[in-house]
């Protein structure tokens, strides 16, 4: 019995280990890309507007600059010279819709879940993240991809700078990627989650 439960812990402990790990090539993904996320002062319907307002302001501005660069390491060069402009874009947003919430902006790792697009998936992991702060920041977020240029409509025309591994990864409408699930961690860890 005390052989069986050893086993078991151990079993666990390294499928919830594996679950974290990137697999499948997802570590040069977290390299290549800067994630953008906003996140609202509240829940409430106008601060989730002011959000939207904000994130469409930011990527009206500089998307296209953003978009410009050859490497994740040349865009956030152009991020981190201009969070100040970047923090007056935003702030100038609500200032114009009468608002005078506060905005704090950085870049910084943060680490997301598994998120699925329409014609494309990023795995869960740690990415660069422009983090936008309206307020207390205690409301819904919005994230996307800043870098490449993903959360804009032009994207899907315009060239991926990913390698074709890393865009298999991201493929939802083909075949590749494979995931191996075992029910019962995926409940442990929703129960410890």
């Amino acid at each position: 019995m005390k052989r069986t439960f050893i086993v078991t812990c151990i079993l666990l402990v390294t499928a919830l280990i594996l679950h974290y790990l990137p697999i499948h090539g997802e570590a040069a993904i977290y390299d290549d890309v800067i994630r953008l996320h906003v996140l609202a002062h509240s829940d409430s319907a106008e601060d989730q507007t002011e959000k939207l307002a904000v994130r469409d302001a930011i990527l009206a501005a500089w998307g296209e600059p953003l978009s410009r660069a050859k490497s994740r390491a040349e865009a956030e060069t152009v991020a981190r010279q201009h969070l100040s402009d970047i923090q007056k874009t935003a702030e100038d947003t609500l200032r114009a819709r009468g608002s005078d919430r506060t905005v704090c902006i950085s870049l910084t790792e943060e680490s997301y879940p598994t998120r699925e697009y329409e014609s494309f998936r990023l795995p869960a992991g740690t990415y660069l993240s422009l983090r936008v702060m309206i307020g207390d920041a205690e409301g819904q977020n919005w994230w996307c991809v800043l870098y490449p240029p993903l959360c804009l409509a032009t994207a899907v025309d315009g060239e991926i700078p990913l390698t074709e591994g890393e865009q298999g990864i991201m493929n939802t409408e083909g075949e590749g990627t494979y995931q191996v699930r075992f029910k019962i961690l995926e409940w442990l860890s929703d129960l410890f989650s």
